[in-house]
């Protein structure tokens, strides 16, 4: 019997994955996404997560094939033997942060990040925050641009433009990251475990205001930020045998 037997297609905007959508829902059967048991995302990463973000209360499996630009998380793009392909696909199973937020107001937000929760400068003055992992305070003050707290899935995006490691995807740890960091000069950063959970405060918040960041989703003049990983949602990427999401991992590590 097939895995899935409900296919539904998701197509990024641009011209170049609404066409190769079109062209799949020709030659296949398929439902809409909230019906489907499998979601085949055309376009790249952005929209990969979109997807995920989309289905985060309800996870199901999500197959995507590139159609966008670079496509770390995709697939090559085939419009043959599709349903070979879902059959064969390997699972990644990936766990977002959550990120708790209060800001200068008082007020509370939440919201879920798959690749990385970060704090931002809002002004030309750097920001000033204190770092706690599990309620120790390991850094009275950073004071950079700000900082940012990867998962091993999200640790090639923007952690590894700043500078932080690359984590393989079963090492069951979370990078913590500056973001060009002023003082202290040295400070690199730490791995962490990912049951870890991680508060940041931000010093002289009204005149030093900082943004808080999960994935595309962000909050302005925030004074905390707690984050730490939601074990309590699994989501499952499909990836072509050869192609999973550890092995790119690993192939990011030898350029």
């Amino acid at each position: 019997m097939p895995t899935f037997k409900k296919i539904a297609f998701v197509a990024s905007p641009t011209g170049y994955a609404r066409e190769a959508a079109a062209a799949l829902m020709r030659r296949y059967d398929h439902v809409p996404p909230e019906e489907a048991d499998v979601v085949v995302a055309l376009g790249g990463d952005g929209l990969m997560l979109q997807v995920l973000h989309r289905f985060m209360d309800h996870p199901k499996p999500i197959y995507g094939m590139n159609r966008g630009t670079v496509g770390f998380l995709m697939n090559e793009f085939r419009d043959d033997d599709l349903l070979e392909h879902l059959e064969a696909a390997q699972r990644s199973v990936i766990h977002p942060l959550v990120m708790d937020v209060v800001d200068t107001e008082g007020r509370s937000h939440r919201a879920r990040a798959i690749n990385e929760v970060y704090l931002l400068r809002q002004t030309h003055q750097t920001a000033k925050l204190k770092i706690a992992v599990d309620g120790h305070v390991r850094l009275d003050l950073l004071i950079a641009d700000g900082v940012l707290v990867a998962t091993a899935a999200g640790s090639t995006a923007y952690n590894l433009s700043v500078g932080g490691p690359i984590l393989p995807l079963d090492a069951k740890l979370l990078a913590l990251t500056p973001i060009s960091a002023f003082r202290p000069r040295r400070w690199r950063g730490a791995l962490l475990p990912d049951y870890a959970k991680i508060r940041i405060d931000v010093l002289d918040a009204p005149h030093r205001p900082v943004a808080a960041v999960a994935d595309h989703t962000e909050f302005r003049r925030v004074c905390t930020v707690e984050t730490s990983l939601d074990r309590a949602t699994e989501l499952v990427l499909l990836h072509d045998p050869g192609h999973s999401l550890d092995e790119r991992i690993l192939r990011e590590q030898f350029g």
